[in-house]
């Protein structure tokens, strides 16, 4: 068994689809209508076969309060791997990324968090 497809509820997906296809270079597999929203999924740029990103959107109050709670009490909704997070930390903010932490070494690993703009912290980790 092996993770195919994760979900991230973003309050536009527009607004969601710009920002981690242009600004984190996500590449966008599928786009398709669904009802009065859209089936969105991305994939990394270097394993384009690889897990899907579902841009889903949060419209139902379960969805908003979660995020809510979330980015209330500064918890990432979910983490991206890079080969060097002080470099992706100076590319993403030279795009006007807004990050909630600079990279921090944790042990073995070092992590920033960044907003993406869509009602999310994400974090990004070099281990």
């Amino acid at each position: 068994m092996k993770i195919i497809v994760t979900s991230l509820f973003v309050e536009d997906q527009d607004k969601a689809l710009e920002f981690y296809s242009e600004t984190l270079g996500f590449v966008k597999k599928h786009d398709v209508p669904a009802g009065e929203f859209r089936w969105i999924t991305l994939v990394s740029s270097d394993d384009q076969d690889g897990t899907e990103l579902i841009l889903e959107p949060n419209d139902n109050q379960i969805a908003k309060e979660y995020q809510k709670g979330l980015i209330t009490q500064g918890i990432p909704a979910t983490m991206f791997g890079v080969a060097d997070v002080r470099k992706e930390y100076t590319r993403l903010k030279g795009k006007g990324v807004k990050f909630t932490m600079e990279p921090t070494e944790m042990g073995k690993v070092t992590i920033a968090v960044f907003d993406d703009t869509c009602g999310n912290l994400i974090q990004i980790i070099q281990q």
